[in-house]
């Protein structure tokens, strides 16, 4: 099997090294950034900067011992089930690479309001900086559960290398926007996720939380009603804080208090509900694991 699949994305070898040329000319541009925020005294100390670097040499890891090849055996094994598929051509190509940004917009919103998700996807949320080595801090387990996400365009017929490419595309358009050395950029902002866009989207800010999901687009936002344009400071972090850099404990931080709360729930349909409620959710008369913070509270649903 993985032969057919290594031979099916040989026909694609020149987007996946555009795309990888492009990405290298970030990882550039990551380096100057650091350098010049640590010399100007932007960042005094790089130790979040190295926290999200060795979070990202932690993926890479786990995907040389096969765990990132799951994401991609996952579609595949699914598009076998699938008895019919649109055509490559360019405009099943642009329709991909929009499809896959509608599936990223679901995909965010759901890993941001349901808790279960949130515990591996608050990883890339935590870090206190906002930077260009932000966009490496993602969860080591993200892998073994997005793929789950694509099913609905494998349905609507799009290839796996098609629909694996589109949301690599998408993903790797991000990278640019996590930097406060760009400002707003006007009538760009209300159509495309940008980096005065995305700030809003890593506050902490009680205007900030659940607000612009988009990945490229941010006219889904427009549209499902989550958009925030940035009106005031943003303040960067999760509502409880990590306060570790250890790449460990960034990655298991909501995971431990989930399963705090779980185990701390006065039944079984509580301890489940704390599965899929929105993050900061309590049930009656239940004693947080951690002390909410005024924003937390606004989530609070009895």
């Amino acid at each position: 099997m993985w032969d057919d699949i290594e031979t099916r994305f040989d026909n694609y070898s020149e987007i996946l090294q555009a795309l990888e040329w492009i990405s290298l000319f970030f990882v550039v541009l990551m380096v100057f950034e650091t350098v010049w925020d640590y010399i100007t005294k932007v960042r005094p100390n790089l130790r979040e900067s190295f926290a999200n670097t060795l979070i990202a040499v932690g993926n890479s890891a786990l995907e040389f011992v096969g765990v990132g090849l799951l994401f991609i055996l996952g579609v595949f094994f699914v598009e076998y089930f699938i008895p019919y598929q649109l055509p490559i051509t360019w405009w099943s190509w642009v329709l991909a690479i929009v499809f896959a940004d509608l599936t990223y917009y679901w995909m965010h919103r759901i890993e941001h309001e349901i808790r279960f998700f949130w515990t591996y996807h608050s990883v890339h949320h935590s870090s206190t900086e906002y930077n260009l080595t932000t966009s490496l801090r993602l969860a080591w387990v993200e892998v073994l559960i997005e793929w789950l996400f694509l099913i609905p365009m494998l349905l609507l017929g799009f290839s796996a290398p098609q629909i694996i490419i589109a949301l690599y595309i998408v993903v790797v358009y991000q990278t640019w926007i996590h930097t406060e050395k760009i400002g707003k950029l006007g009538w760009v902002d209300r159509v495309f996720n940008t980096p005065s866009v995305h700030r809003v989207h890593h506050g902490s800010n009680k205007y900030c939380l659940d607000k612009n999901y988009g990945g490229i687009f941010i006219v889904w936002d427009r549209i499902f009603g989550t958009y925030q344009a940035e009106d005031e400071k943003v303040i960067y972090g999760i509502t409880k804080p990590v306060n570790s850099s250890n790449p460990i404990k960034i990655n298991v931080h909501e995971t431990l208090l989930m399963i705090g709360d779980m185990k701390r729930a006065n039944s079984l349909s509580a301890s489940l509900k704390y599965l899929i409620k929105r993050p900061g959710w309590l049930s009656k008369g239940h004693q947080c694991s951690s002390k909410l913070s005024s924003k937390d509270v606004t989530r609070h649903l009895d």
